[in-house]
């Protein structure tokens, strides 16, 4: 997801909080009816016709199926995949396997809506890879438990830290159980954004996965966030980033789910004569005395795509946790307060993420221009991974969501990743 996105989001979430802290007005009478407000007709965005990732991959020709993948706590998570490529028609020999995980606020759709010439998914799989892309619990995708309802708030009681904890093993258990992954010994494994934080995480906390990652491929990893230069992050974070009244009202609920009203309310905010409408433009491109900083640099026919798919629904602690690790300086996990720390943890604060036993081979894709995954906090994170080798970006100008969504993805992400794949198979067959 890249900083322009966020912003929006963590702007409306700003606007929350502000609720929070106002009374309520005498008069009813002025009470703001926002879906009033922010319903233009020309923003009735229908959801009935949003294509799903399944469309996105089917509609250049290749086969599409999508597979739920139950996890230890019960959630049920969507993950998308091309088993083969229709070009190679190689679907009778055992195929490497690919695993592809979004960012904050996404899904899979991101991936494949670059097209067959760009995409990630495409281009690994006309490399003869078994693709794969995961979505985090309580997205568009995966808003189902063996018990628990949306509606009940012990659904929406997950940050990041359980996505990669159970989704992530749970999905690359099952890629493996696969008739194709049977007798391969591990995946390669590509995340954005948050799609690297919950790998961070899980290969701390379940450091036997280790043995499943054939290569790991970080791009814009998150972890630490000392010196991210978010302007919304470090105004939303002293609020949000403890255990207090604030962080107690905004937790374990879902956050701008995907639906007409958020799409209909994102859509008004970022129209030009909006008066917030400078949260929807890169904290980049505003800083930049270069015309061309963003201008021509984001592939246009991907973002209008993905319109209707955008946000696809987080839960609020995973935006708390972010904030926490925001203000604590800590890659940690969950801080509840000190006396459910000590139940969970038995100790007052939350436990540091023993980053040092992530020994699979760890590739970190990192630039001078990211918002939000500061170089000094990359760097500080690197040095206690035993195998990380890094890769910087030398444009200056390449920001968080050029990761994902720059016209020149393939030729600067998407073709070196594959070449580092296909290189680790030719030396370490299955």
């Amino acid at each position: 997801m890249s900083g322009s996105h966020i912003g929006v989001y963590f702007a409306l979430a700003w606007i929350c909080l502000g609720t929070i802290g106002q009374s309520a007005p005498a008069d009813p009478a002025e009470v703001t009816d926002f879906y009033r407000l922010f319903n233009n007709p020309d923003a009735h965005l229908s959801l009935a016709t949003a294509p799903t990732t399944l469309d996105y991959i089917t509609e250049h020709g290749y086969p599409a199926e999508r597979h739920y993948v139950t996890t230890e706590d019960g959630y049920i998570v969507s993950v998308f995949r091309i088993p083969y490529s229709h070009n190679l028609q190689n679907e009778d020999q055992q195929r490497p396997i690919a695993f592809i995980q979004h960012g904050l606020f996404g899904s899979s759709d991101g991936w494949p809506s670059l097209g067959p010439d760009d995409a990630l998914p495409f281009l690994l799989s006309d490399a003869g890879y078994d693709v794969w892309m995961g979505n985090a619990r309580g997205n568009r995708y995966s808003k189902n438990h063996t018990s628990l309802s949306t509606k009940h708030p012990n659904f929406w009681r997950f940050s990041w830290h359980e996505i990669g904890y159970f989704d992530i093993a749970a999905a690359i258990d099952y890629t493996l159980a696969t008739e194709n992954g049977k007798g391969q010994r591990g995946i390669h494994y590509v995340g954005h954004s948050q799609g690297t934080t919950v790998l961070f995480a899980l290969l701390s906390s379940r450091p036997e996965y280790n043995a499943k990652i054939k290569t790991a491929h970080m791009l814009a990893p998150v972890a630490f966030m000392d010196h991210m230069d978010d302007f919304m992050v470090n105004s939303l974070s002293p609020y949000l980033g403890f255990n207090n009244a604030y962080s107690r009202l905004f937790c374990s609920q879902e956050f701008l789910p995907h639906n007409d009203f958020v799409l209909a309310l994102m859509y008004n905010v970022c129209r030009p004569e909006s008066v917030v409408s400078g949260f929807c433009s890169s904290s980049s491109s505003s800083s930049s005395d270069d015309d061309t900083s963003k201008e021509g640099r984001t592939n246009t026919t991907a973002s209008s795509l993905l319109a209707g798919a955008f946000p696809a629904g987080v839960s609020t602690d995973q935006i708390l946790h972010y904030m926490q690790e925001h203000q604590s300086g800590h890659f940690r996990q969950f801080d509840f307060g000190t006396k459910r720390n000590q139940k969970f943890y038995g100790t007052n604060t939350p436990a540091d993420y023993a980053t040092e036993q992530i020994t699979c081979e760890m590739h970190m894709w990192y630039s001078d221009n990211d918002e939000m995954a500061a170089v000094e906090d990359v760097l500080r994170l690197s040095v206690t991974i035993p195998n990380a080798e890094m890769h910087h970006m030398e444009d200056p100008l390449w920001d968080h969501g050029d990761f994902a969504m720059n016209w020149q993805v393939r030729q600067y992400i998407n073709d070196p990743i594959i070449a580092i794949m296909s290189a680790h198979e030719a030396e370490n067959p299955q």
